[in-house]
């Protein structure tokens, strides 16, 4: 009898187990399946390179045993630290730089009635997009030592014996990177200048202050923590760019945290080192942009006076005029003169014999496309990787921003966190920590196509994420759930609904990425292979070969395609799409 009672019970749980268990199938949806390898594929491109990288450092070159003997060589001789020196130097003094240059500019684009805006704009958009690497090559056409344009023209005016300027320095390296990273600047503190209301200006008028008093007490002072935050940026770029150190610093002996970086990475390679070696890096980084985050938020006090208060023009009389010189002086040096002397090498035969009918030529266009086999392969390369990149990059953050908006698991957050993380990443500690996860096997990447992609989806996709977010909030839940009611899953949902309405905005997106990942080096450097050279990477080898006219025309087409790319960014999503939205 008690068997009987037994048996009845089991029986009856086992019933209600599998009742609740064909429940939980009928709401399971086979899509989370697909939404749960996104995320699978989000760890393995972010979590594991940054955990290798941690765990490398702290092995011996076998990773048979665990040490703090890397950390020791990494610093124990002065070389070394005087390069993390130099790089913290450099930063400050480009921050400094920027801040001249940009503030200004910036200032005269949002609250001045200065001429010419829109060309001020068109001009920093050029300086944005031109890669850094490619602007010291111009630099060095111009004020090399000897051969440079400006210090020719400045022998054969004064008659002196030698040229005024030396761009093989470290003035010449702050100059070239500043030149380079003031957009940023700009674009963090006109943004923040034109939300400003002006009724606080025109009170200290009224008490007697004149523009320029009201525009250092009243105006700059409400838009300080843009301001910061874009000093914070200036200071990281400066600190993680390595072709533009690896053009000017090397040359002239000078040697950076990036440069070194590099180094270890010779014969023998020591990524063991190079790993604890980056550490400090990756600590400055994030400390810097978790104290940005922080001075962001107190933003809020810029608009004390009222949400959306009126916001008026300056009249500065004839002193526009000389704003407006000053705006085209900083931008002649970052765009006209490069991009001038870069046509001038890449369409004629010497470019050291100036512009002449007889010196003009075709053909350095035409041994790089069709002559030059390393070269047409690394335009390809370059081209393929970044559509690659891009399309692998805005599937992600599509997915990701789907989930988190949604909140369609219990850890959304924590992958919309693993999508911003690689904003805080230098290229070239997320290059060693590729290398340490995926270089060796079961894997053995290194040198293939597939870790370049890898890796360049995993840097530019805080960019692809921060606008698919963006967008899938701009969206009413309605239309998904409407979807759902008539059989669909989120799946369909997210293909058949949101990707479509998202379009544009993907569209952008997608060109947000693509520009940049045409133009990579800090990553590269460390990844390529002898068939994987990409154009940055090219560059870089042709530099060291002095052939600066096939160097030239390569980094034209460079330039040409970012162009055009832009060109169509402004045809069809608007005139500031990256300038606002990047």
């Amino acid at each position: 009898m008690i068997d009987i009672t037994q048996r009845q019970e089991l029986s009856a749980k086992t019933h209600k187990r599998r009742t609740s268990l064909k429940r939980r199938l009928q709401h399971f949806e086979p899509s989370l399946i697909v939404f749960l390898i996104v995320a699978a594929v989000l760890v393995f491109l972010v979590v594991n390179p940054l955990a290798r990288l941690v765990i490398t450092s702290l092995q011996t070159g076998d990773g048979a045993a665990w040490t703090l003997g890397n950390y020791v060589a990494a610093y124990n001789r002065e070389r070394y630290l005087q390069a993390l020196v130099n790089s913290l130097m450099l930063g400050g003094a480009v921050s400094a730089l920027c801040i001249l240059f940009a503030v200004p500019i910036a200032w005269g684009v949002s609250r001045t009635d200065m001429p010419l805006k829109g060309t001020v704009r068109v001009l920093v958009l050029g300086a944005f997009i031109t890669p850094p690497y490619l602007g010291a090559i111009a630099w060095i056409l111009l004020a090399g030592p000897n051969a440079g344009w400006l210090n020719q023209l400045f022998v054969a005016v004064t008659g002196a014996e030698e040229g005024l300027f030396d761009i093989y320095s470290f003035p010449g390296l702050i100059f070239i990177i500043a030149i380079y990273s003031f957009p940023y600047l700009f674009i963090f503190t006109s943004a923040a200048l034109e939300v400003v209301s002006s009724e606080l200006e025109d009170a200290a008028n009224i008490l007697g202050a004149g523009t320029l008093r009201t525009t250092l007490r009243v105006t700059l002072p409400m838009v300080l923590p843009a301001i910061l935050g874009g000093v914070v940026v200036t200071f990281l770029e400066a600190i993680a760019l390595f072709g533009s150190p690896a053009l000017i610093a090397v040359p002239a002996r000078i040697n950076v945290v990036t440069t070194q970086l590099w180094q270890f990475f010779g014969t023998p390679a020591r990524p063991e080192v190079a790993a604890a070696y980056a550490m400090p890096l990756l600590v400055v980084t994030i400390a810097l942009f978790a104290w940005q985050r922080s001075m962001m938020r107190r933003k809020g006090f810029v608009a004390l006076t009222g949400k959306g208060g009126e916001r008026r023009i300056l009249a500065l009389g004839p002193w526009r005029w000389a704003l407006l010189g000053y705006a085209l002086v900083v931008l002649s040096l970052s765009v006209v003169l490069p991009y001038a002397v870069l046509a001038q090498a890449a369409f004629t035969k010497a470019w050291g014999r100036g512009l002449s009918l007889d010196n003009f030529t075709l053909d350095n266009f035409h041994y790089i496309l069709f002559e030059h086999h390393m070269a047409r392969q690394s335009v390809f390369n370059s081209f393929t990787y970044a559509a690659a990149t891009a399309c692998l990059a805005i599937a992600i953050a599509l997915f990701i921003a789907f989930i988190a908006v949604r909140r369609m698991v219990p850890f959304a957050r924590v992958l919309s966190f693993l999508c911003m993380a690689p904003f805080v990443i230098p290229g070239i500690v997320l290059a060693i920590g590729f290398y340490a996860a995926y270089a060796s096997p079961p894997l053995s990447l290194y040198g293939t196509a597939w870790i370049l992609i890898l890796a360049f989806t995993t840097r530019f996709l805080p960019i692809a994420y921060a606008n698919a977010e963006a967008a899938v909030r701009s969206l009413n839940p309605e239309m998904e759930e409407a979807v759902r009611i008539l059989g669909g899953s989120r799946l369909t949902a997210l293909r058949r609904v949101t990707a479509p309405l998202l379009k544009s905005s993907l569209i952008g997106a997608w060109l947000l990425v693509f520009i940049p990942a045409t133009r990579e080096l800090s990553a590269a450097i460390f990844l390529y292979g002898p068939e994987t050279r990409t154009m940055s990477v090219m560059l870089f080898d042709m530099s060291e070969e002095g052939n600066f006219e096939h160097l030239a025309a390569l980094g034209f087409l460079l330039l040409a395609a970012s162009v055009v790319l832009v060109g169509l960014g402004y045809r069809f999503l608007g005139r500031d799409f990256m300038l606002r939205r990047g």
